[in-house]
């Protein structure tokens, strides 16, 4: 007589399936820490060659090969992705599944690799926001809600058919730091789920809905061009601008020849008949500028070759 659990025997478990995770900024730290917490089977991590930084050029290592190496894990630096050498190592790991997690472009023959394919956080509610900074672009555009995506992988960027999402409302306080550290928690947590439903057989994957191109909103890199304040916009937008580049890269402006970065603000929607851009200040309290129709008060700066801090202790030495 069939064992009426042995149908539950046969099915994979977290610790089960065989997982190679791919990552290198802290952001997918969060994710490879709640799979190996949950218990699962990392068999390899691959992240990025280490580079040359700092004054002594020594090589760094990313963050993600920081934690596998605390962990013990296997560690994989391919040059390239197409790489034969790569490709047979991976192959020798044979892999169930794969998970990407802020990494570069993936060609077919590796995300196309394991049976259970491959799958992505992303942190946005797709299809909105596709691209390298959803997080920095959901702030900027003044949206209320973001979230995490998981998905499969395909060949064109971030199109793949959704597996689970979860929301959080970006909150007027905001900035790209705290959005980033509380979607960084979101996507472990929402992969760990994900995982363990695929291994369950419990999702469902629903392809992302087909929108007119008007309809959609992109996340392209940051460039240097985009931190750079331009004052005929309405005081919200550079309000939310400063918003979503702070801390880094930061939003900027010139003022005597020199760099002023500002981290933090807050605005007031009024007429004034100043020209846009123009400073104001009463060298106490305050320091402001004009916008298209309002002001934006500098709540902490950083002008070129001093420190970054808040605008009464800017002003102290500040003779505008």
């Amino acid at each position: 007589m069939l064992n009426p659990l042995s149908f539950a025997t046969f099915m994979p478990s977290l610790a089960d399936l065989r997982i190679v995770f791919y990552g290198t900024p802290d952001f997918a730290v969060a994710s490879l820490d709640a799979l190996v917490q949950a218990g699962a089977n990392i068999v390899g991590v691959v992240t990025a060659p280490d580079k040359p930084a700092g004054r002594g050029m020594q090589l760094n290592n990313s963050a993600v090969k920081l934690y596998a190496l605390g962990k013990g894990l296997a560690i994989l630096q391919p040059l390239k992705l197409k790489d034969p050498e790569f490709i047979a190592e991976l192959q020798s790991l044979k892999p169930d599944l794969q998970v990407v997690v802020a990494f570069r472009m993936m060609p077919e023959v590796v995300w196309n690799m394991p049976p259970m394919g491959t799958i992505n956080v992303h942190a946005s509610l797709l299809p909105q926001y596709r691209g390298a900074a959803p997080i920095n672009w959901a702030i900027i555009n003044g949206e209320t809600e973001t979230g995490v995506t998981t998905f499969k992988l395909k060949h064109e960027i971030d199109t793949g058919d959704i597996l689970l999402q979860k929301s959080t409302p970006i909150e007027a306080d905001d900035n790209i730091g705290t959005l980033y550290e509380r979607l960084m928690k979101m996507g472990g947590e929402l992969l760990v789920e994900t995982v363990q439903g695929l291994a369950a057989g419990t999702i469902r994957e629903i392809p992302q809905q087909s929108r007119p191109a008007s309809e959609l909103k992109h996340a392209p890199k940051i460039f240097k061009e985009d931190t750079l304040i331009d004052w005929s916009k309405p005081v919200k937008d550079i309000h939310n601008r400063v918003r979503g580049l702070s801390p880094h890269p930061a939003a900027y402006t010139m003022y005597s020849g020199k760099f002023m970065k500002i981290y933090a603000s807050h605005y007031e929607v009024a007429a004034h008949g100043k020209e846009p851009g123009t400073l104001d200040t009463d060298n106490k309290t305050y320091l402001r500028f004009a916008a298209n129709d309002g002001w934006l008060y500098a709540d902490e700066l950083q002008q070129e070759g001093k420190k970054r801090m808040e605008v009464t202790s800017f002003l102290r030495g500040f003779r505008g």
